[in-house]
């Protein structure tokens, strides 16, 4: 379910998956490319139980910000990211894609 709500996306975020729905900061930012990237999200959140989800997120960021010092290339480079990133414009990803797909990314 997506939702427009932008009290809980963070600034600079245009939205954010958080198990089971999609928040979006305005209605402009409801696109297709942009749901399905998050129903990415939502997919490795399932497959990590939500809360490994987010640790895990939570910990590589930490390390690839140490890597390359800027939060932007930080963020990039997460492996759920670069999995998300790189399927947002196929439609049909999730009907096709594996679990732990992002684990190719790491």
């Amino acid at each position: 379910m997506v939702v427009v709500f932008r009290y809980i996306v963070p600034r600079n975020f245009s939205g954010i998956a958080l198990y089971p729905f999609v928040f979006v900061r305005n209605e402009k930012d409801k696109t297709p490319v942009f749901i399905n990237h998050e129903k990415i999200h939502l997919k490795q959140q399932l497959e990590l139980f939500i809360v490994v989800f987010y640790l895990w997120y939570d910990v590589e960021f930490l390390f690839k910000y140490i890597k390359y010092k800027d939060s932007y290339q930080a963020y990039r480079n997460i492996c759920f990211e670069r999995e998300a990133y790189l399927y947002e414009v196929q439609s049909d990803y999730l009907k096709t894609r594996k679990a732990f797909s992002f684990l190719k990314f790491v």
